[in-house]
């Protein structure tokens, strides 16, 4: 099956994990390209590809502010994300609920040791 162009979704947008640093960059608020280029030690015109793809999907707007372009985080796409991965969160719960039991018999086992082994 071919494979959907990163333009499409969220789901492929957020894939690469230079375009997830560039959304937490974002998520502290609206910024120029230089200052994500600074946060995050990247070439610009790669920061720019990404913002790119980014504002495709509807994940950055863009505002000219004088001579600079703004970026900011607009998180709805991510909601389609964030429901997908809800469906696993029961999953995850009943497996850390299982680890914490484990760890809590582990604790108790240590904790009746007496130390005799001196």
């Amino acid at each position: 099956m071919a494979r959907a162009a990163t333009t499409t979704d969220a789901f492929n947008a957020v894939a690469e994990p230079r375009r997830r640093q560039i959304l937490e960059v974002l998520a502290d608020g609206e910024r120029p390209v230089s200052d994500i280029v600074a946060s995050l030690g990247l070439a610009q015109p790669l920061v720019s590809k990404h913002l790119r793809v980014l504002r495709e999907v509807g994940l950055v707007e863009v505002r000219d502010h004088g001579r600079q372009r703004m970026y900011r985080l607009d998180a709805r796409p991510l909601k389609s994300i964030h429901d997908w991965v809800r469906n696993y969160e029961r999953l995850w719960s009943e497996r850390f609920d299982r680890l914490d039991g484990v760890l809590g018999e582990l604790k108790a086992l240590e904790d009746g040791d007496d130390g005799n082994d001196e």
